[in-house]
């Protein structure tokens, strides 16, 4: 079977290439004419652009799934599939400590609706207390946004089996390269594109990857919600996915690199890594992970000025987002997860001292003198 590596570059790709063109061109049009009544309506709300087809399949092929759909950003790809397999008075569960963006459209928009969420306990034992006769989706993080928890796949699938629930899963930060939740049983597979897929910090996209009858469920759902991606996104991402493990795995590389320097540092009281062996999820990062990931999250010691710290960087860029080539770095207290509950945010550990970086591809000699330095300054 051909590596990632191949199926990015190869897979997806037309056969035979249009006009010999190498690189897959830019179909910069909203319609197509449509002679025939009984041939299938192109149209770019569709979804099925050549743009569109290329993707869609490339993407299929990197997550291990019958077929795949991209969409206009990731809350596009997490609303459309959610609203496509929950009704009114129906519930789904999730394990604690999601994105921000995500416990908004649960807590905010759901209710609306009449659809309920509840959380999972902490043991798996004590999981069936929150399921309910309604509850219909298990939903889940592969890796979670912003503490870098590694959740227990393999028992969330033998449960959701067990209680008939639809999987679905939020694989942004593991990226295809470090894990295919579909392999390990999950139903549904998300990504917000916009960080490691298009690694470039210049498109937002969405992706929904699975079986081919949920995917045709939640395309229709898309296509009335409106949430396709422009040709042009669609170009910008099939271009990125060539890249995407090298990319990916020099992250998790200079990642690595730079946990291991945190962690021995005395203004950082605490380093939220799964490659570190002192992360209470790094036996289960190390079995079902190929790579920990580019995010590294850090809590600073309380002797540490926090202003000083952010003041006296030169590399990391302080931005939301993440996943591209540039090292981004923030308080999700302002950004991920500024809008959830104060004391919500305090129960998790996220508070003003709460650091997250998303390694970019700067030098790792580089990056990691530059945090120590700038850590040195936070010290005073």
């Amino acid at each position: 079977m051909p590596t990632l590596d191949t199926k990015a570059i190869h897979d997806g790709e037309p056969s035979p290439r249009i006009e010999g063109a190498v690189s897959l061109p830019i179909f910069q049009t909203a319609t197509y004419t449509h002679e025939d009544p009984d041939d299938e309506v192109q149209y770019v709300r569709y979804s099925n652009t050549p743009n569109h087809e290329a993707l869609n399949e490339k993407l299929s092929s990197l997550e291990s799934t019958e077929q795949a759909l991209v969409s206009s950003s990731g809350m596009a790809a997490i609303s459309s599939t959610l609203l496509s397999l929950l009704d009114a008075g129906d519930h789904l569960v999730s394990p604690p400590g999601l994105y921000g963006g995500t416990l908004d459209l649960f807590a905010d928009l759901f209710p609306r609706f009449d659809i309920g969420h509840a959380v999972l306990p902490d043991d798996p034992a004590d999981w069936a207390d929150v399921v309910t006769p309604s509850t219909r989706v298990l939903y889940a993080e592969s890796i979670t946004n912003p503490m870098l928890g590694v959740p227990d796949l393999e028992a969330m699938v033998e449960f959701a089996d067990a209680h008939d629930l639809v999987t679905v899963i939020d694989s942004t930060f593991a990226s295809p390269v470090n894990v295919r939740p579909a392999e390990v049983g999950f139903d549904v597979v998300l990504h917000s594109g916009t960080k490691y897929l298009a690694g470039h910090s210049d498109l937002a996209a969405g992706v929904v990857a699975g079986p081919a009858d949920l995917l045709d469920t939640i395309g229709y759902t898309q296509k009335l919600l409106g949430g396709m991606l422009d040709p042009h996104a669609c170009f910008l991402l099939h271009r990125s996915l060539k890249t995407l493990g090298v990319r990916v795995r020099q992250q998790n590389e200079t990642a690595q690199a730079v946990a291991e320097a945190l962690h021995e540092h005395g203004a950082v009281r605490r380093v939220y890594y799964p490659g570190l062996p002192t992360h209470p999820n790094h036996e289960r990062a190390r079995r079902l992970l190929d790579g920990c990931g580019g995010m590294v999250s850090f809590e600073l010691a309380p002797e540490a000025d926090v202003d000083a710290f952010f003041d006296a960087l030169a590399l990391p860029i302080r931005a939301p987002s993440l996943g591209g080539v540039e090292s981004l770095i923030t308080q999700p207290i302002h950004t991920s997860h500024a809008s959830m509950p104060p004391a919500d945010r305090e129960a998790l550990g996220i508070t003003e001292r709460f650091v997250r970086l998303s390694v970019g591809l700067e030098g790792a000699e580089d990056l990691t003198a530059d945090l120590t330095s700038a850590l040195q300054a936070a010290k005073g």
